[in-house]
């Protein structure tokens, strides 16, 4: 099986995404100073390093700036692949994610096979009926503004997930914080940090066929522009346990990034007009009559170019004893979707993130995503205090 890796309600969790849109079109930032190059902070408890510590940070890795620009990063030795929570570097190079080298990058490779799922069936519930993924409604920016694709770079090649720009509880109206899969920042225990991570939001605004694009101009295929991290967190499970197929590190599979813009200097959630708040205390699948997951399947059939949806009642998959029960729906995204949140609709009204696109079988029909429980939340605070005030 592959893994990338509901109905009367369905209308109103819709809507309630819809609502998140800015209320001003992409393109409207006029900020056009350029932030230096940027990279992450020292351990997880400590300051966010200023970019100009770039350059000692790597060299206590012994990498050099400019060699690391011009092409060092593409080394994936043993020695020279950082792995460790405290290791992420992720420096700026300018114009690298430009819109063909966008459009050429691939889903990454990442299967369950049935055998796997050899955990506790009590805590698995009958495999969900396939759900047809509906295309967003365009542009993107008016129906689901906090939606975006992550790019990265992988010893495979040029790689594709998606992601959910979220609240920042440290810095309100103003978050620069992004929530994906852990397997789309990190190799997990195999490896370690993927290199040249980078976020757009609303990528591909319009909704433009891979023939279109190759003529579409900048701003149709990064309409706010190109945020990259510079600093990720996942879980420790994740690093430790996560595998190819998943692992029983998929329980574990969420990451959260902080971001800054590649040209500019406003705030993701300024910029792009919406950010969802992170729920850790959803209920239990059989309380949720409707969960929908979002993000940009790039395996055929589809070809990572259109925002897609699936809107299904959750259920409970077990990977492993001893290990977390994941949501389950319904789905037939395929890989690039990983990473993609997964919503519901709060009684109040208000959609909130509860997990994220993880696995899902090979010949496509369900996906699964992890619970998201007090692990994920401190992660989730640990990036907001990291970053407060700034």
């Amino acid at each position: 099986m592959r893994s990338i890796r509901p109905l009367l309600a369905a209308a109103g969790l819709v809507s309630a995404l819809a609502l998140t849109a800015t209320a001003c079109g992409p393109g409207e930032d006029k900020a056009a100073d350029k932030p230096a190059a940027s990279a992450a902070g020292a351990d997880n408890g400590a300051d966010a390093a200023l970019p100009a510590d770039l350059a000692d940070k790597l060299k206590e890795h012994g990498v050099d700036l400019d060699e690391w620009k011009n092409g060092e990063w593409k080394n994936w030795e043993k020695d020279k692949w950082l792995r460790e929570a405290k290791d992420f570097v992720n420096p700026v190079i300018e114009g690298l994610w430009k819109p063909e080298r966008m459009t050429t990058a691939k889903a990454p490779a990442k299967t369950l096979s049935a055998g796997d799922l050899s955990g506790d069936q009590d805590v698995t519930d009958p495999e969900p009926r396939p759900v047809q993924a509906l295309e967003e409604k365009k542009p993107y920016h008016k129906h689901a503004a906090p939606v975006g694709k992550v790019f990265f770079d992988a010893p495979e090649g040029s790689m594709v997930c998606s992601a959910t720009v979220v609240k920042d509880p440290k810095n309100p109206g103003r978050s620069n914080l992004v929530w994906t899969a852990g397997h789309c920042v990190h190799a997990g225990q195999a490896g370690g940090w993927y290199r040249n991570i980078a976020f757009v939001p609303a990528y591909n605004d319009k909704g433009k066929s891979p023939a279109a694009l190759e003529n579409a101009q900048p701003q149709e295929i990064a309409p706010y522009g190109v945020y990259w991290a510079d600093w990720v967190a996942t879980s420790g499970e994740w690093i430790d346990q996560g595998g190819p197929t998943g692992g029983t590190g998929a329980p574990y599979d969420y990451a959260v990034m902080h971001v800054k813009p590649e040209r500019g200097s406003k705030s993701l959630e300024e910029t792009v007009g919406a950010a969802l708040d992170v729920d850790f205390e959803a209920p239990e699948a059989r309380s949720i009559g409707t969960m929908g997951a979002w993000g940009y399947p790039a395996a055929p059939p589809y070809n990572g170019a259109i925002m897609h949806k699936c809107l299904d009642r959750p259920g409970r998959l077990s990977i492993a004893p001893g290990t977390p029960t994941m949501w389950r729906i319904g789905c037939t995204m395929t890989g690039g979707s990983s990473g993609g949140g997964w919503f519901v609709k709060q009684p109040g009204g208000k959609t909130v993130l509860v997990s994220n696109t993880s696995i899902g079988p090979v010949t496509s029909g369900w996906l699964a995503g992890p619970r998201l429980d007090r692990g994920a939340q401190q992660i989730y605070t640990m990036m907001s205090d990291k970053f407060a005030g700034q």
